[in-house]
């Protein structure tokens, strides 16, 4: 989700050459996607299971809330004042957005505590080696791979099979890149899994029409699958076990709340307009509530309670919203 979007965000600026800024641009309006959709099916579920809300005295006090809010807000106001506005890069903003949240461990929601400051920077610190080491690590493994793949021509040749195998369609090839990505996704880090599934199935994407940050998008939101599609949904298993709750069902769940992952590359690829906000505000909006309007139907169609006939045709128009257009030119 932009602004901040992770490691596999820096990794795709670096494969694709496009700025940070555009790739950030690209990913907005179908993060956003992502989220309604994930909404409108929370909202069906309940009203299927009669869910209630919290109740008031559960809520955290609004002013916790604020002051949490503020102290995450400050490093990235800071990180995209400075990438934005300033014109400064990635690196250097986020330099400064780094020695912004050091400063603020010398507060909590009482004010000054400079006392608990020692404690929390030491693991401020830990926490941040442990994850410069697990991207490096993932970065170097994934360099290794590709590296094989192009000594030995293996690339090549599984670019070409993927060609084959779908018939010589982007449709096809674009099934068989994102089964490769689920598959890839279980074994390995998500960012792992991207780049070395860019690596293989990108250049097939591109030969067949495909822009390449559409192509890198697809390719990397496939790669998510795994966290909720059996067999290892390592979110799903988690979830699990804090309810108490079969992790078949809850798998069930995962996978009808979380539809978008699967629905929205496809919408990328079958309206390209989607990633060009930037370029194209009015025909990327235009595009956004149309897709937005077929996930919220497929959503109902899948979530809600009614007659299956009735949840049937809402799913039908609403997919025939999200891939129509692919199919009008």
């Amino acid at each position: 989700m932009p602004p901040l979007m992770g490691a596999g965000a820096f990794v795709m600026v670096e494969l694709t050459g496009v700025p940070y800024t555009g790739v950030m641009a690209a990913a907005l309006l179908p993060a956003i996607l992502y989220f309604w959709a994930v909404w409108v099916g929370i909202d069906g579920y309940s009203a299927r299971h009669d869910l209630r809300g919290i109740a008031s005295e559960d809520r955290p006090a609004r002013r916790d809330v604020i002051v949490t809010s503020a102290f995450f807000m400050v490093p990235f106001t800071i990180l995209l004042t400075l990438m934005f506005a300033g014109g400064f890069t990635p690196q250097y903003a986020a330099a400064w957005a780094i020695a912004a949240g050091g400063f603020l461990l010398f507060f909590d929601g009482r004010g000054a505590s400079p006392s608990r400051a020692p404690g929390r920077l030491a693991e401020a610190c830990l926490n941040a080696g442990r994850q410069i080491a697990m991207i490096g690590a993932i970065i170097l493994c994934a360099s290794i791979v590709i590296g094989v793949l192009g000594i030995t021509g293996l690339g090549v040749k599984l670019t070409s099979a993927i060609l084959a195998g779908g018939g010589g369609t982007l449709w096809g090839a674009l099934a068989l890149t994102a089964l490769a990505c689920l598959l890839l996704g279980m074994e390995v880090p998500t960012t792992a899994a991207y780049v070395i599934c860019v690596s293989v199935a990108g250049p097939a994407l591109i030969r067949l029409g495909l822009e390449p940050l559409n192509a890198h998008l697809f390719v990397f939101w496939f790669a998510l699958l795994s966290t909720i599609t059996p067999p290892v949904c390592g979110a799903v298993f988690i979830a699990a076990g804090m309810v108490g709750e079969n992790w078949l069902r809850v798998a069930g769940s995962a996978m009808s709340l979380g539809l978008g992952l699967y629905l929205i590359p496809l919408a990328m690829v079958a309206q390209p307009a989607l990633l060009n906000l930037a370029a194209s505000p009015l025909s990327a909006l235009a595009a956004f509530v149309l897709a937005a309007l077929g996930l919220a139907l497929v959503s109902r169609g899948v979530v809600s309670r009614g007659k299956p006939i009735l949840r049937a045709a809402s799913g039908l128009v609403g997919l025939g919203l999200l891939l129509g257009p692919a199919l009008l030119h």
